[in-house]
């Protein structure tokens, strides 16, 4: 007699079982533009560059189709956005987490965006954050080398892994607190969640990051305290060097001051 049954990830298979796997169809994504309220840092004819807000996914996905900061954008570009990115990634140069705020470029048209992609595979994209980190660093400033993989035990993480891609990640130390460390970082290489990872795995999680740390905070942020502050390039068609900053979000200098209130 046949028994059906569901089985879970632990489940041990013997000789003489018959597995079937349920594929499961993607969703397919319409996207549609969505009036986002963005702070627009930046934008002429070939570029857009926006500040963005903690808790914005940047791009359409699975889990959301809607939302995003490439909605907002069609909203306010209409039809001119870059499409070398892919159908739900018009006008993406880059990425930032959806709980990491700060600088981001999106390329109106196919020209700026291949050589805003040369600039930062080349390195010349200068990209500078602040983050908040749990412990006290006694060094003033160090330089983290070290590769960054897709995690095997868990493939929604990365982790530091010997096998992975080069990842260099610099900081420098801007005030330290009673248990906390506000830090300039900057990046040179753009591997996912690097800055996350490399300060988790010196011992120094980016405050509020449920990821790489026990997400453990006294002041009820959601999401990590990392902030892309400055971004530094030449523009994609005049090479006019650009030179654009983000102020600290509300949230992260309220934090700050809670400090030097104590």
């Amino acid at each position: 007699m046949l028994m059906e049954k569901h089985g879970k990830s632990s489940l041990k298979v013997k000789q003489g079982d018959i597995v079937e796997i349920e594929e499961v169809e993607a969703k397919e994504i319409e996207l549609k533009a969505q009036d986002i309220p963005l702070d627009i840092v930046y934008e002429d004819s070939d570029i857009i560059v926006v500040n963005k807000q903690k808790g914005l996914v940047v791009h359409p996905a699975n889990g959301n189709p809607d939302g995003t900061l490439v909605n907002a954008i069609m909203n306010i570009c209409k039809d001119s956005l870059s499409g070398i990115g892919g159908e739900i990634r018009p006008g993406i140069v880059h990425r930032l987490d959806k709980d990491t705020s700060g600088l981001i470029i999106i390329a109106k048209n196919d020209k700026a965006h291949i050589n805003l992609s040369e600039q930062i595979k080349n390195r010349e994209v200068k990209k500078t954050y602040i983050a908040l980190v749990r412990g006290v660093i006694s060094e003033n400033e160090a330089t983290i080398n070290i590769p960054i993989a897709r995690s095997t035990k868990d493939r929604k993480k990365m982790a530091v892994s010997k096998d992975g891609k080069n990842a260099i990640t610099h900081f420098k130390v801007l005030k330290r607190y009673d248990k906390y460390t506000l830090v300039e970082v900057k990046i040179e290489t753009g591997r996912t969640h690097q800055i996350r990872v490399h300060m988790s795995h010196i011992g120094y999680p980016v405050v509020g990051d449920v990821v790489y740390s026990n997400g453990k905070n006294p002041f009820g942020v959601i999401g990590q305290m990392l902030h892309a502050q400055k971004l530094t390039f030449k523009h994609p068609i005049t090479n006019e060097e650009l030179n654009l900053e983000a102020p600290l979000p509300t949230y992260f200098i309220e934090v700050l001051n809670k400090f030097e209130n104590e």
